[in-house]
């Protein structure tokens, strides 16, 4: 078996799967391991990290990097993928254009006006990697992407992905899972649920323990907890409102709908600051801003830490080494995978991409017949596939009109902005984004020559958001992280 990470130089993520793969015995010795990524460094640093995490746990399976993406993917059977197009560059711009026109986000990588333009970067590239493995790798090869925004990609690598087998993973249900156990005082192996709807906008439409039915109980659940009453409001007040918890996090949650970041200063009325996780402003971005300058001051820790044990018991929760066990092997795993719908949810559409439970055996990935999602959650899923559908033909064919209605139909974005407003931002996206977007070539010179001629709409020049904390440097991330270590190990 041969397994290729694109974008293996995301070093937590890429060492993390690869123990997971590794700790299955069948894979252990076996296994041809292929890395490539863009960046010289950052692939042989986390080659030499893994090679060391190997030998130190007395694997014979072997691992290649390489810059050559096509040579990594030749003959393999799986292909993972968690790359960030355009790096924390044009993610920075993600968050701070639409800032100035009163668009606060806490992520910006799954819809709102930064995930619709990550979606504009990422898909053209996520399509060459499908047309190099329909080419090159393996027949029938897995492409399995963690790459957001998760919806639209996955959308776009499956209708325009010359016929690739795709998944999407994501490992938001399991979070939501483990919350809803908590609050009910048992382990989340006790509790048995059915999760269903869009990637990031799931909803437990089922909640069972020994047989009885919880979901009724779990508002009032929640609302007495000493901590998720606290960090996770946006999703209680949802829960309130339709009836069913969803998944994801505060910060994520808040995006996706128009009722909890449109207004300034009702923002931190529905976010807490404990953690840049449950709804700052541009949150995600000051993370992955420290933790790629924690990386690269403290890389020599990282080689000096204990190598990483393959031991079933460390085994994390990631799909993507259970859905290759279960098809190399015939275990069969169920888990939740973002996928086609084809008739799975009743009452969303056919051609968008859901999230849902399924099961995968030697015989592939099989989802089950889900049915009618309860009329609300439907419709506030369909808000959000709307604004998906437009953006993925934006993406293809380098339509900014569409693109332009994907942010207006967003809901958000919709709530927030007018459309001359929408336009303006629209164009300053595309100047500032348009070495990653060869698609829009004409729409960006043709957004400059406009923004040239002097902006038409006042914005917010150096907004800050509703809530927002300083990156903190390389060195100090290091000193809080050893921190954390030492107060576990005391």
């Amino acid at each position: 078996m041969k397994v290729a990470f694109i974008g293996a130089g995301s070093l937590g993520f890429t060492r993390k799967v690869l123990a997971d793969i590794l700790t299955v015995p069948e894979f252990r010795d076996t296994t041809q391991i292929a890395f490539t990524d863009i960046s010289r460094r950052n692939l042989a640093r986390v080659t030499k990290l893994c090679r060391r995490d190997m030998a130190a746990n007395g694997v014979k399976s072997k691992l290649t990097a390489t810059l050559d993406r096509r040579a990594a993917l030749k003959g393999a059977h799986y292909v993972i993928c968690v790359v960030r197009v355009g790096g924390l560059e044009a993610f920075q711009t993600d968050v701070d254009i639409p800032l100035k026109y009163g668009v606060d986000q806490c992520v910006g990588d799954t819809l709102s006006a930064g995930g619709i333009m990550y979606a504009q970067r990422s898909i053209p590239v996520l399509r060459e990697f499908c047309r190099d493995i329909s080419e090159v790798a393996a027949p029938g090869c897995y492409f399995i992407s963690h790459v957001n925004p998760m919806a639209m990609n996955t959308w776009a690598c499956t209708a325009h992905g010359y016929g690739v087998n795709v998944i999407g993973l994501c490992h938001g249900v399991e979070g939501g899972h483990r919350q809803i156990a908590n609050v009910l005082g048992k382990k989340a192996s006790e509790v048995d649920i059915i999760c269903a709807g869009i990637n990031h906008l799931g909803w437990y439409v089922q909640v069972k323990v020994k047989g009885r039915d919880m979901t009724g109980r779990l508002l009032k659940a929640f609302e007495k907890h000493p901590r998720y009453r606290e960090t996770e409001k946006v999703r209680i007040d949802m829960l309130r409102r339709f009836g069913y918890y969803c998944t994801e996090s505060n910060g994520h949650c808040s995006e996706y709908v128009p009722w909890y970041r449109k207004r300034e200063k009702e923002i931190r009325n529905w976010i807490d600051t404990s953690s840049w996780i449950h709804g700052e402003t541009g949150g995600y971005l000051r993370v992955c801003r420290e933790n790629r300058d924690w990386f690269k001051t403290d890389f020599p820790g990282w080689m000096k830490a204990p190598p990483r044990e393959y031991l079933p018991a460390k085994r994390t929760g990631e799909h993507g080494s259970y859905i290759m066990e279960a098809m190399e092997t015939g275990r069969i795993y169920r888990g939740h995978f973002n996928v086609p719908n084809q008739g799975c949810i009743t009452n969303l559409p056919d051609d968008c991409i859901i999230e849902a439970p399924g099961y995968v055996d030697r015989n592939g990935l099989s989802v089950p017949l889900v049915g009618d999602l309860p009329a609300g959650c439907a419709a506030v899923c369909n808000t959000n596939i709307n604004a998906q559908r437009l953006a993925v033909q934006a993406a293809v064919t380098g339509d900014d009109e569409l693109l332009r209605q994907a942010m207006m139909v967003d809901p958000l974005v919709g709530a927030v902005c007018n459309p001359p407003e929408i336009w303006q931002m629209v164009d300053e996206m595309l100047v500032a984004q348009a070495r990653w977007l060869p698609q829009y070539r004409k729409a960006a010179a043709a957004a400059r020559r406009r923004l040239a001629k002097g902006k038409t709409v006042r914005t917010r020049e150096h907004y800050r958001g509703a809530v927002r904390f300083k990156v903190k440097s390389g060195a100090q991330k290091a000193r809080e992280v050893k921190a954390r270590q030492k107060k576990r190990s005391a």
